[in-house]
């Protein structure tokens, strides 16, 4: 299937009666009975951004609520949510105030007003150069999140968020606070700092994510793959993007019809031929002369460490102008937590259990991104979506390669990891620390020798075997990192005592590091 514009969809089906007739019956659970099969279905067309239209408000007991007042516009809050449920804007104080202004009752103004803070980013900094100053705002769509707590999470030390039991008082309150952001103008481009990269969805055409997905509570795909259409649509636009994606979770949760996250084209194939397919896609956009459109494909470690590497290699090898992410759980979340070859020495999972004669995966864990790099001519990132910075460069560099890159990107998936629905970010951050999940990027431009190409930037103690917790001040280990996580627990005595293959998966994660000091030139 080639894909087409989303313009094109939107021609093909019916939009106003996908919305006014297909959804509502899903949403009320009456479809089987009321519909009747159709062309579009047969055709499995689902128009863009249908999953704005499915509303969570009841599917969890807590809500973020947002205090102004303690904000610095830091936006890690709205980079990692992984299912557009909170938003952020910035207004010059002339704008914001004409807005309010137009509610003219007093408690709705007074109301509105609390959401909006006066920050160092965008109020004194644009003042200073003889701007208007910008108020920032930070707002929650009920109707999307589902509250897994990641932004709080994330926020730290500011403290602006913070869960709160609902009731219908607090939803009208959000349902009211959200609708204003929707009729507030977009943030102006000037107040949008393009090297504070975080920044990115503060533009609409970087919101091409609409939530409304089916995915699991802080499910950590959903927060990459909405960080990739960002720094994406951001450069490029939705109108230039298509995305061929492997069987998998995120093929799921993107497509249970009628329900699409997605503003831009899409097509899901086979669970290991989605590079293959993309070649196909790749070379007709090219007859059409669509040379700058951008082209991803997505999978999961299963899709293209396992049973489609063969694809993905033959894709890396053809030269072309190809972008791969790959969503990295180390297991086949999507049907049942399997082991998979990216899954990690002593891991308890499906197929790598852990009893009387086997404790747990005992085969070292395949990296990708080391093989990827090996293909000649190929862009390769390893990175992680809790150092926005690291992962935004990554995929802007990867856009900007005339050829295949790969991106690959640490993803918490809490059931199989056995973490909290609020620690994707947190845990990811660790297993970058602990060399469990180094970060690096490889480009071919920097140079002939591995050492010009290979950065280790990004990682803590880039010369030391292990980073040293400033607070314990014992090393973060690969031990110290499976200790935080439920698929490892059996592998503990009583004592907190780690079992010989855990150790040996310690080695090697500890011989993996050392081969990319080497590689980079830092041994």
């Amino acid at each position: 299937m080639t894909l087409v514009q989303t313009s094109e969809i939107e021609l093909l089906v019916d939009f106003d009666d996908f919305r006014n007739r297909i959804l509502p019956a899903y949403a009320a659970g009456r479809a089987a009975r009321d519909l009747a099969a159709d062309d579009d279905l047969g055709r499995s067309l689902v128009p863009p951004g249908t999953g704005a239209f499915r509303d969570f408000s009841h599917l969890a007991p807590e809500i973020p609520v947002f205090d102004a007042a303690k904000c610095v516009g830091c936006m890690d809050c709205v980079n990692a949510c992984p299912d557009t449920a909170i938003l952020g804007k910035a207004l010059p104080g002339s704008v914001l105030n004409q807005q309010i202004a137009a509610l003219r009752d007093n408690g709705a103004i007074a109301e509105q007003r609390e959401n909006w803070a006066k920050t160092r980013k965008y109020f004194d900094v644009p003042a200073a150069r003889g701007q208007d100053g910008a108020f920032f705002g930070i707002f929650v769509d009920p109707t999307k999140c589902k509250g897994c707590g990641e932004c709080v999470d994330v926020c730290g030390a500011h403290d602006a968020l913070r869960m709160v039991q609902k009731d219908e008082t607090l939803l009208d309150q959000a349902r009211r606070s959200f609708a204003f952001y929707n009729s507030t103008p977009e943030t102006p481009a000037e107040y949008i700092n393009e090297k504070s990269l975080g920044d990115f969805m503060l533009a609409e055409r970087s919101l091409l994510y609409t939530g409304g997905a089916g995915s699991c509570m802080g499910c950590g795909e959903a927060t990459a793959l909405r960080m990739m259409l960002a720094a994406t649509g951001f450069a490029y636009g939705s109108e230039n993007i298509g995305i061929v994606n492997a069987t998998g979770c995120s093929s799921v949760y993107a497509s249970t019809y009628p329900y699409n996250p997605y503003k831009v084209t899409w097509t899901n194939s086979l669970f290991e031929n989605a590079p293959a397919d993309a070649m196909g896609v790749r070379v007709r956009w090219n007859q059409q002369g669509w040379q700058g459109k951008r082209l991803w494909v997505v999978g999961g470690d299963g899709a293209m460490l396992d049973i489609g590497f063969g694809s993905l290699s033959r894709m890396l090898m053809s030269g072309l102008d190809i972008k791969v992410l790959v969503l990295d759980t180390q297991v086949y979340s999507n049907t049942g937590g399997q082991a998979s070859t990216s899954s990690f020495g002593g891991q308890d999972s499906k197929m790598a259990s852990f009893g009387r004669a086997q404790s747990g995966k005992s085969e070292r864990r395949k990296d990708l991104g080391a093989i990827a790099l090996m293909h000649p001519g190929v862009f390769v990132a390893q990175t992680v979506t809790s150092d926005p910075g690291h992962f935004y460069r990554a995929i802007m560099a990867a856009n900007e390669f005339p050829g295949p890159a790969v991106v690959s990107v640490y993803t918490t998936c809490q059931p199989e990891h056995g973490v909290g629905d609020n620690m994707a970010a947190h845990q990811a951050k660790l297993a970058r620390d602990s060399r469990a999940f180094p970060v690096f990027v490889y480009d071919p431009r920097q140079g002939e020798r591995m050492r010009d190409r290979l950065s280790l930037r990004g990682n803590p103690s880039m010369r030391d075997d292990w980073a040293v917790d400033p607070v314990t001040g014992k090393p973060v280990d690969f031990v110290e990192f499976a200790r935080t996580e439920g698929r490892f627990a059996r592998q503990f005595d009583a004592d907190g005592n780690p079992s010989q293959s855990l150790l040996r998966a310690r080695e090697d994660r500890l011989a993996h590091w050392r081969m990319l000091q080497e590689l980079a030139g830092l041994r």
